[in-house]
This record gives C-alpha cells, sequence and structure tokens, in this order.
C-alpha cells in the first residue's frame, strides 16, 4: 500500500522530498490550521522550520505503517499537494478501530477534496485493514471540519467535554463515527458518489 487513489485527488505517504511543498502549504494556512492543532511541545522541533524534523516525522509515518498503528497520507491533487488524512492510533484487538484526522490547503477549500479523500481513507480501513470502526473527533465551532462528515453523513455521537488539548486549551469535541456494518450499507453508494469506481 503507497498510494490510493480517488476521482480527483490521491492519498500517498509523505516523504523528505515533499518538505517544501509541504512547508509552503503550511506556512501559508498558519492562522488557518494551527488554531485546531495540539500545541508544539516545549522544546521540541518545528517541523514547519526544520526538514530534518520533517524527515523524523515521515519516517515515525513509515514505521507506523510497517506496525500497522497508523497510515498518513498527503492529498494530492493534480499532482500538487493539498493537505493530509490520516488513520491514527490504530487498536487491533475486540476494538478493531482508528481515529481520522485531517486538514486542506485554505486555497482548496470548499471543493470537497476531503470527503473524497475521507471515502477512499475509509474504504482503505473497512476493505484492506479490516477495522470495524473509524471515528473523527471536532471542536464544535470548527464548521469546515463538520461540514465534512455532515456531507458523509457519519454518525453523531454525542460531546465528549475536554476531549482533546488543541492549541493550549482543553477544548469540547463531537464524535462521529461509523462502523463496519454502516459501511456495508452506505459503502457501494459512497464510493460511487464520491470516488465514482
Amino acid at each position: 500500500m503507497s498510494t490510493l487513489f480517488g476521482k480527483r485527488i490521491l492519498l500517498r505517504p509523505l516523504e523528505a522530498p515533499d518538505f517544501a511543498k509541504w512547508q509552503e502549504v503550511r506556512r501559508r494556512n498558519e492562522e488557518w490550521l494551527t488554531r485546531w492543532e495540539p500545541a508544539r511541545l516545549p522544546g521540541a522541533s518545528d517541523v514547519v522550520e526544520d526538514s530534518q524534523a520533517f524527515n523524523v516525522r515521515c519516517s515515525a509515518r513509515q514505521r507506523e505503517r510497517q506496525f500497522g498503528s497508523g497510515y498518513g497520507f498527503g492529498i494530492f491533487v493534480d499532482g500538487v499537494f493539498g493537505g493530509e488524512i490520516n488513520l491514527n492510533s490504530i487498536q487491533r484487538g475486540p476494538f478493531q478501530s482508528c481515529y481520522v484526522g485531517y486538514w486542506i490547503d485554505e486555497a482548496m477549500a470548499g471543493n470537497s477534496y476531503v470527503p473524497e479523500a475521507f471515502v477512499v481513507a475509509a474504504r482503505f480501513a473497512f476493505e484492506e485493514l479490516h477495522l470495524h470502526r473509524v471515528q473523527a473527533a471536532i471542536v464544535p465551532r470548527n464548521i469546515a471540519s463538520r461540514r465534512v462528515v455532515e456531507k458523509l453523513k457519519l454518525r453523531d455521537e454525542g460531546t465528549a467535554e475536554r476531549y482533546l488539548e488543541i492549541n493550549g486549551i482543553w477544548e469540547d469535541h463531537i464524535r462521529f463515527a461509523m462502523t463496519a456494518e454502516e459501511w456495508e450499507a452506505r459503502g457501494t453508494d459512497l464510493i460511487a458518489e464520491w470516488i465514482g469506481f
């Protein structure tokens, strides 16, 4: 598994040579993105400004893939890097679950690239990894991220109070999820609508 294809996008793991394009997008979208992300740990390298830190990040994602504990993908539109979608914290045993996290370049937002990427990633999670559940946790006021799961009609499981630390503050998150049974019932329609094959 290295590349997954949608109708208009492709997903592939980021590699060291992607740093310059990734850095340009992250710098340009700093305000757009960092308000929804965990604060950088004190003393940690700034992955946006340090190519070596980016390389370490890519290597860590490669190890996650090898161990089956996570799958990180860059989102590319017409060969242009536009964001990321990740299957994080994969747990096996009786849980068989993962979290989905995503972000997109503000210049590409509003074109439904992320819902398409989500369906591609969900197909991989359910049909290749044989997970039972994918879930996303979203800060209630993050309207753009909520729009993604609303377009896909993911089930709202309620609000978890002070669920994750985001930009230095413990934030409530709305939890959305889909199970393998829901994918079995709806996956063909989601693929037809968002991927087209």
